[in-house]
């Protein structure tokens, strides 16, 4: 199997409802992945890009956020609405949107005008393992 030209890495990590750091995917149905993998299909791209479901890409103040390897093109706020513009324009083309770009001083950042500061957030309740 020859490699994938690209990964479209769609973060579907789940927050209760109400997180202060936002969630990616309310819904838990992966459709923002659903819709990079069916625009690809219909582009004939499959098996040359591959669009995963990823857990949390830790830019939740961004979400919904969509990575691009191997350039490491990071996007924020994507919605249904962009997921064409994202494959025709970056993935297809070239070139990244840059309307949905996460400014690199942004990501993996301590603070940035997106981030709720520590000492601001509410304790999450632990996950109940069974």
């Amino acid at each position: 199997m020859p490699l994938f030209e690209r990964h479209i890495f769609v973060c579907t990590n789940q927050r209760p409802e109400g997180s202060q750091r936002g969630c990616c995917d309310p819904e838990g149905k992966r459709a923002l992945q659903s819709m990079f993998k069916a625009a690809l299909a219909r582009r004939g791209l499959k098996g040359a890009i591959r669009a995963n479901a990823a857990g949390c890409l830790d830019q939740c103040e961004h979400g919904p956020t969509v990575v691009v390897y191997p350039e490491a093109v990071w996007y924020g706020g994507v919605t249904a609405n962009d997921v064409e513009q994202i494959v025709e324009s970056h993935v297809m083309g070239g070139v990244p949107v840059e309307r949905l770009r996460i400014a690199d001083e942004c990501l993996n950042a301590k603070s940035c005008a997106h981030r709720v500061p520590n000492e601001v957030r509410v304790p999450e309740p632990e996950k109940q393992h069974r």
